[in-house]
């Protein structure tokens, strides 16, 4: 009985890491015989099969060649047009990858930010896309449409979070006001987020006080003359077993830059920053979506 027990007991531990386990080497196995670009490419134009089609999307966008034209046509296409949510999500994630500064018309579009009604008529996953692609994409026309869904109440928490980090490129009155506004919100991702793009924004930094930002920039005759260069967070997360034993595959993790259209200034890059260490080792990561 005690050998019964404890073969039980063997089995039960091996049994709690098999999820683990099992998506490690789905992984492993889809890294060495990923589809094709052919296969990437049919499965993004099924349009009657959603789960297939973002699986293509999502294949295609993370190519190397993901940015070629006839692609990007079909993304903006699917951005605008797909009657599924997660592919149009998709799509709009690929465009803020590749997509041009005009793209961020489309995207905000797609995801009708600054519209009062888009909360109930444009799913989650669309609107949280849309913000975090608008990180990517500098196109100074949208940034009313950012900060009237960033001071919207009724938006989802994730949602705002990634457009306070976007708004962060956009040193202007109308976005430093509702940068300070969200300063005031119950949501502490959200405080954190608001006052790292004011920082970035004005060079200066004084927390989560909203009436110190305020009263410093009523009496600063030039509020963004010592702004920083905005750049898109990226983050990183673990490498699995699997990842770690395909050497001839090594996982590479995006730096932050500077997104498309936005003009650098000698105001100081990240590089800048990691070397003076002025920053205090902040880590650039994306505060909306977690590790």
């Amino acid at each position: 009985m005690a050998t019964a027990t404890a073969t039980i007991i063997a089995a039960t531990s091996l049994l709690v890491g098999c999820d683990t386990i099992s998506e490690d080497f789905s992984d492993f196995m889809q890294g060495i015989s990923p589809p094709s670009p052919f296969e990437a490419a049919v499965w993004a134009a099924d349009f009657n099969d959603p789960g297939r089609q973002r699986r293509g999307v999502v294949l295609l966008s993370n190519a190397a060649f993901g940015g070629e034209t006839p692609y990007l046509e079909l993304y903006r296409t699917l951005a605008q047009e797909s009657p599924d949510p997660l592919v149009r999500a998709a799509a709009i994630r690929a465009l803020g990858r590749w997509g041009t500064p005009d793209d961020a018309q489309v995207i905000a579009g797609a995801a009708r930010l600054g519209d009062e009604e888009s909360i109930e008529s444009v799913a989650v996953p669309i609107r949280l896309e849309s913000a975090i692609a608008l990180q990517r994409l500098h196109e100074p026309a949208i940034v009313d449409r950012i900060w009237r869904q960033l001071i919207n109440e009724d938006e989802n928490e994730s949602v705002r979070v990634e457009l306070a980090i976007a708004l962060g490129q956009y040193p202007t009155d109308a976005s430093f006001q509702a940068l300070c506004l969200a300063l005031d919100d119950r949501s502490l991702a959200l405080n954190l987020a608001a006052a790292d793009s004011l920082r970035v924004m004005t060079g200066r930094d004084f927390g989560l006080d909203a009436p110190v930002w305020l009263s410093w920039y009523a009496a600063a005759p030039s509020p963004f003359a010592g702004g920083e260069t905005f750049l898109y967070p990226t983050f990183q997360r673990r490498i699995g077993f699997w990842e770690s034993l395909a050497f001839w595959s090594p996982v590479r993790f995006e730096e932050p830059g500077p997104p498309r259209g936005l003009a650098i200034t000698s105001r100081r890059t990240y590089d800048d920053a990691a070397e003076d260490d002025a920053e205090r080792d902040r880590e650039y990561q994306n505060l909306g979506e977690g590790p």
